[in-house]
């Protein structure tokens, strides 16, 4: 039992277990009695602090106790102030808090859940308010922040020296490669010690477009016209995102969508290119779905409830947003909409997709008042998309449970029930790895006046293929051969840009885990690429220095998992030493490409191996890699994943006590189940917005993309799904085991993973893990699912996993941490 301390006031005596407890209105404290954890300067503060305080005149009451109590402390925002205090003037050893303060412990609540003659009990779903506005829910998010930065503190200098060296590498002052549209070309820019970026354009000079194309520059050149500033927009929010920039097709008139929240619910805004004066009323509650239909109307799309893309409208310039029509209202829960632009510009097309099923109305431009008509029809199981036109032509991507690799199609626009198959879909190739048969993957396509290009994923690896089409009045029945665009390193991202349609000029990125973001003008005529622009690596980066490689290991059913990898070659030892971060995410057929990202060095050149896990549930090796990743296979992804880290380990690139893992989001929850699977085998782990309380949420159809995603992981209100997703849902499997050292993030504002989850992961597991790891959690009170949105703000998140996981492997010099 602790010893009851009293404490003598002059105006009366209170008795506290373990703390202090100062009425308001006290004017002298006598015979002060801290407990024997905190330091001499930290009880001199908090002394001070306090009689600042007493002479106050609020009502409330004030308290003082030791670190392990804090975590009871009402919420108020002295209560903060003083957890900020104590955690500031504490001493922490590299390995985790010494004097620090205590983790917070989450009260439990008992909520029982009974389906099938199962009984779950959440003790921690009182977390969940979804109006972030819960006193008690944002006093306990505070105390895992305050816990967090106090087990951090010793490291903070090495951390701002991390984020020193980060932001070092980068050309602070910067331009991104011009596009050409009508007139003008279209760049944005960076300034020195700004967060966001500018919006610019400049008059073209020469009217020919030629790979060699260059916009003029200097004191003769046509002077440059900032378009948006997003610098001066973010100066009243702590959070700003542009989802959406549009330029009208006669360049007069720019719309732009902004979100000031991170909850992903957009404001769109319309100005004159010219004066920047704003045309009429903001369009409010959007998504940042947004396409112009002419030089005077728009096409939007607004959200349910639940925050479902439902509903698409047409807005004419001018007009009140209440008067707005709607184009096409989905009222299929499992179903949302999305809008595409032709490169014609002459089609805006509204798709209408679930995970298995897509179809596609077109809106003509010249006539959008004739309402959206059908392109493709509503099949279940058939799914049309990345739809475009080209002359009497429209083109679109097709894919089925037969043909699940996808075709492209044509079809005229007057006849669109009269298909022609361009590209047949491709399953199996002769090529063959490890007995692992490649296919070919049809992801996307650029539409041009005189040719096509098509975005292909083969044995795993992106692939650009150029195609010359017909005279456009002449049948499309067939294409000829392609020509394909070749790429240097053996693993990469390509991926294509945005092109003028009238043009020759294909325009692409490439880059590879250690050649930074190339970005290329390809004449499609001549095959002649011109390298346009590289990413600026500063603080003296040399891509020669560092290796990357494809490795495949082995899964339990004999499958062949492939895995990209790079580390710098003159400080690696391949002999199991090195300490190694192994990414993976493994859903919603993404694909996780191996491309660069300047703040990895930071790891890099301190002797880490960085690896990527292609696994099952993503969409690097085809369609049917994603297949066998979902529903009743969903664990091919957690231990496709164990079999990558125990290939790494088995082959020397690590050993268990050097090997840390990171993923978000859907990857957030890879990471929760292989650490309930195999805690045994990994030192940290890095969990960002984690998707981990798989069955409450997908049982509830009011929280965002629940009704969407029944067809990406099941349906739990089916038993058979219910039992299947309880077997690897993070929550409902900790266990009294011990775990390696963990940090979790999450946005207070994220629609896609409830910031409740991962806060109710993080209490469950302080309530059940046996061990002495570090466990913390860092909520984001002003960001959503992508954290925070500044450029340098992103810079600070990595220099901080950065850090923890240095931590964890004790990889921090001594000189670096704070006595």
């Amino acid at each position: 039992m602790r010893k009851m301390t009293t404490i003598r006031t002059s105006s009366a005596t209170t008795r506290v277990v373990g703390g202090l407890k100062v009425l308001p209105g006290l004017q002298r404290l006598v015979g002060l009695r801290f407990p024997p954890s905190l330091s001499r300067d930290c009880r001199q503060f908090l002394i001070s602090k306090c009689e600042k305080s007493s002479s106050s005149s609020s009502s409330s009451p004030i308290y003082i106790c030791s670190s392990s109590r804090l975590s009871h402390l009402p919420p108020t925002p002295l209560s903060y102030r003083l957890r900020s205090i104590h955690g500031r003037h504490n001493c922490h050893s590299s390995m985790g808090p010494a004097t620090a303060v205590s983790p917070p412990v989450a009260k439990k609540v008992e909520h029982v859940m009974e389906m099938f003659g199962d009984v779950r009990v959440d003790n921690y779903y009182w977390l969940r308010d979804d109006s972030r506005s819960n006193p008690d829910v944002l006093a306990h998010l505070e105390q895992e922040n305050a816990y967090t930065n106090s087990v951090m503190a010793d490291t903070k200098s090495f951390e701002e020296g991390l984020y020193g060296e980060m932001r070092g590498r980068i050309k602070e002052d910067d331009e991104s490669v011009p596009t050409r549209r009508g007139g003008f070309y279209y760049y944005d820019r960076t300034l020195k010690g700004k967060e966001y970026v500018q919006h610019c354009r400049r008059s073209v000079v020469t009217a020919d477009h030629t790979v060699h194309d260059v916009m003029p520059s200097g004191p003769e050149a046509p002077p440059e016209h900032v378009l948006l500033d997003e610098n001066i927009k973010a100066q009243q929010h702590q959070f700003y995102s542009i989802g959406a920039f549009k330029v009208s097709p006669n360049q007069k008139l720019v719309a732009y969508a902004e979100d000031t929240k991170g909850n992903e619910v957009y404001t769109v805004h319309v100005i004159d290119a010219e004066t920047l004066a704003p045309v009429g009323k903001p369009i409010t509650n959007l998504t940042c779905y947004l396409q112009w239909a002419g030089d005077d109307a728009l096409v939007y799309v607004t959200m349910d409830e639940t925050l479902r893309p439902d509903k698409a409208w047409l807005h004419k310039l001018g007009t009140d947003q209440s008067t707005d029509s709607c184009l096409y209202h989905e009222k299929d829960d499992m179903f949302s909409l999305n809008l595409e632009l032709s490169e014609s510009q002459k089609y805006v097309f509204i798709s209408s997709d679930s995970k298995t099923t897509g179809f596609v109305f077109y809106v003509d431009v010249s006539k959008p008042e004739d309402g959206a008509k059908v392109l493709t029809p509503r099949v279940t199981g058939i799914e049309a998309s990345s739809v475009s036109h080209r002359g009497n032509h429209f083109f679109f991507m097709r894919r089925s449970d037969e043909i699940f690799n996808s075709e492209l199609l044509a079809c005229p626009v007057d006849d669109v029930s009269s298909t022609s198959v361009l590209i047949p879909h491709r399953d199996r190739l002769l090529i063959v790895h490890f007995d692992t048969a490649s296919s070919i993957k049809i992801r996307d396509m650029r539409l041009f006046a005189d040719h096509l290009a098509v975005y292909e994923r083969e044995n795993g690896l992106p692939k650009i293929t150029i195609f010359q089409l017909p005279p456009v009045d002449d049948p499309l029945t067939s294409l000829k051969d392609g020509r394909s665009v070749d790429f240097a390193d053996p693993v990469y991202d390509a991926s294509l840009k945005g092109s003028p349609y009238q043009s020759s000029i294909l325009r692409f990125s490439y880059s590879s885990l250690r050649t930074p973001t190339s970005v290329y003008d390809y004449d499609m005529n001549t095959g002649i690429s011109v390298l346009k622009k590289v990413e600026t690596v500063l603080g003296g980066f040399d891509s020669s220095n560092y290796v990357t490689e494809r490795k495949w290991a082995t899964a339990l059913d004999g499958t062949q998992i492939p895995m990209s990898i790079v580390y710098h070659k003159g400080l690696v030892n391949l002999d199991g030493s090195d300490p190694l971060l192994l990414y993976g995410y493994g859903s919603y057929e993404v694909c996780i490409d191996a491309l660069f990202k300047a703040s990895r060095l930071a790891l890099l050149d301190r002797g880490f191996v960085f690896a990527i896990a292609h696994i099952r549930g993503g969409g690097e090796m085809g369609r049917q890699w994603y297949e066998n990743g979902k529903f009743f296979k969903k664990k091919n992804t957690f231990s496709d994943f164990i079999d990558c880290a125990e290939y790494l380990i088995q082959n020397k690139y690590c050993s268990k006590n050097k090997l840390c893992i990171e993923g978000r989001s859907a990857g957030g929850l890879l990471i929760g189940s292989v650490l309930n699977m195999r805690p045994d085998l990994f030192k940290a782990a890095v969990a960002g917005v984690p998707f981990v309380d798989v069955v409450t949420t997908m049982l509830d159809p009011t929280i965002p993309l629940t009704t969407a995603e029944w067809e990406e992981w099941g349906d739990p209100r089916k038993e058979e799904f219910y039992h299947y997703m309880k077997s690897y849902s993070p929550v409902d499997n900790v266990a009294a085991q011990n775990y390696p050292h963990i940090l979790i993030t999450a946005g207070l504002n994220d629609p896609r993973v409830l910031y409740s989850e991962p806060a109710k992961y993080v209490a469950k597991l302080r309530e059940m893990k046996t061990d002495d790891n570090m466990l913390l959690f860092r909520c984001e009170f002003s960001a959503g699912h992508r954290a925070k949105s500044g450029r340098f703000q992103k810079l600070r998140e990595d220099a901080f996993i950065y850090t923890f996981i240095l931590k964890a492997l004790n990889m921090i010099p001594p000189s670096h941490i704070s006595q």
